[in-house]
């Protein structure tokens, strides 16, 4: 059973706050971008389409899928929340402060926020939610010392040691003081509350009347469809059985442009044939530097995504300009002769074995099974044997992501904070989230230097660093932030936004 929200006759006040961020202050509305003035439309009610569904509904569990997360962003919120260009804004906290030495951050929260059950949010919510991150080794949280209440609205938490980059971890969700069974029972402070859900079918999320934000959310209800895969999603849209789903640049192709509204913006996700450097024959340099030489990234992209997207050869998104490093645009260009020598170098090829390697694909992802058939193919040209094996999406969570027993595999990985460390922290040969295996100590050395720095150019030039020494190690194969679509019934609905993170925001759209 989900909570359904209690209904009360109280008008709810919102006021514009001040968010102090140690002595600037930034005055940003929380977390979106306030969509264009909702015109007389009959809308109502969005049914949007998803191949793959929550592996839970706790916001505090480390093992959701990107698309999970993307639900979740309209049920849970956190202290602070990004808004559409990536910057932070307060959301359930109305002010912050830091010390000077950077190791006390002080949080004052809003005092007219209640979660989807009608109780109302307090300190002791958010102290428990935080440790409950910390415990589960969310990113970022192993720097809290630890977490003081002050009163029913004050929160500190204090660091064992400076933490440049602290902040963007406090999205995290924010859930009642005390609760254990959060995944049948999501009970958040957002803007939609979650009114059922049929495993496999269909999740239902209904606008929370006492949310703390005036006029928003603008849709009543959200009704997401499940689908065992994008030709069944495809269908659904052709059919009418629902009204927008988030597509590939392949799939937009099947439709028709006057019966849909085509919104372009890209996923903020890395997608990769990621391989297994523990795993041999992957654990010699020789060999993932030829797999690397073999792969012709442009010809990936005309072939499995109709040309629509970049190459891009660093494990960080190019939308993160700032700390990007241009020079990984195309740090291993095709050269079949150059991945044959290595492959001779290591033993394989002429006069000797031939490499065989298996990638192991996630079936309901129709864009990574393409993007791997078109792989195989290249690296039949250095001489190597790729065979592709498809799982299902537990199968896989298992299998590759938690068990690491696979050779290689196709996927897309996201940041679960607005920050280039989201990205580079899987590659830290400590963190339960390297499941490429990567180990490097230049690389742990430079990443400790991230974290220890404060002076932000600096931290520019080390993240810069840290990306080159994991191309110059060919950790993986860095495809592309793949530019998707999401369509719409065409005319029907407005104020869709795009995030440098993937996330729905069913709150920002309106019925036309």
């Amino acid at each position: 059973m989900y909570y359904a929200p209690m209904q009360q006759n109280k008008t709810l006040q919102t006021s514009l706050f001040f968010f102090v961020l140690v002595m600037l202050f930034l005055s940003l509305s929380c977390s979106r971008q306030k969509p264009k003035a909702q015109s007389s439309g009959t809308a109502t009610e969005l049914r949007y389409g998803y191949t793959t569904e929550p592996a839970t509904l706790d916001p505090l569990s480390s093992s959701n899928t990107a698309d999970g997360k993307s639900i979740l962003f309209n049920v849970f919120e956190g202290l602070v929340k990004p808004d559409t260009e990536g910057r932070l804004a307060p959301c359930l906290a109305e002010s912050q402060t830091a010390d000077e030495a950077g190791r006390v951050y002080r949080f004052m929260l809003r005092k007219n926020v209640r979660f989807h059950d009608g109780s109302p949010l307090t300190s002791a919510d958010v102290k428990f939610s935080l440790d409950t991150a910390a415990a589960a080794g969310f990113i970022g949280f192993n720097a809290i010392e630890k977490i003081e209440t002050d009163g029913d609205y004050g929160i500190n938490v204090i660091l064992k040691f400076p933490d440049p980059e602290f902040l963007p971890y406090l999205t995290v969700g924010i859930v009642k003081a005390g609760s254990t069974d959060r995944d049948k029972r999501a009970v958040g402070t957002g803007p939609y509350f979650i009114e059922s859900y049929a495993v496999q079918q269909s999740l239902v999320l209904r606008k929370f009347a006492q949310y703390w934000q005036n006029n928003v959310p603008r849709l009543d209800k959200i009704t997401i469809v499940f689908f065992a895969d994008s030709d069944a999603l495809i269908l659904g849209l052709h059919g009418g059985s629902i009204d927008g789903a988030g597509l590939t640049g392949a799939l937009v192709q099947q439709l028709n442009p006057g019966h849909f509204d085509i919104v372009p913006g890209y996923s903020a996700m890395v997608q990769l044939l990621a391989l297994n450097n523990a795993a041999p024959p992957l654990n010699d340099l020789r060999v993932r530097q030829a797999i690397n030489y073999s792969i012709d990234i442009q010809e990936i992209i005309d072939t499995a995504f109709y040309g629509e997207g970049k190459p891009s050869g660093s494990p960080l998104i190019p939308g993160l300009a700032v700390y990007y490093e241009q020079s990984l645009a195309d740090p291993y260009p095709v050269n079949y002769e150059k991945a044959r020598l290595l492959l001779s170098q290591a033993g394989y090829g002429e006069g000797g074995q031939k490499l065989s390697l298996e990638i192991t694909v996630p079936s309901n992802y129709t864009m990574h099974v393409d993007t791997a058939q078109v792989i195989a193919g290249q690296l039949a040209k250095a001489g190597i044997n790729a065979g592709i094996r498809l799982v299902d999406w537990p199968t896989w969570l298992s299998d590759v992501y938690r068990g690491r027993k696979y050779q290689a595999t196709i996927i897309s990985v996201d940041s679960p904070t607005v920050s280039p460390k989201g990205f580079l922290f899987r590659y830290y040969s400590q963190d339960n989230s390297n499941f490429v295996n990567f180990a490097n100590a230049g690389f742990d050395r430079i990443y400790n230097a991230i974290l220890a720095e404060t002076d932000e150019d600096k931290r520019i030039v080390l993240y810069k660093e840290a990306q080159r020494v994991i191309s110059d190690n060919a950790a993986s194969v860095y495809i592309q932030d793949i530019l998707g679509f999401k369509a719409f019934r065409a005319g029907a609905y407005g104020g869709v936004l795009n995030y440098p993170l993937v996330v729905s925001d069913f709150a920002s759209m309106y019925g036309k």
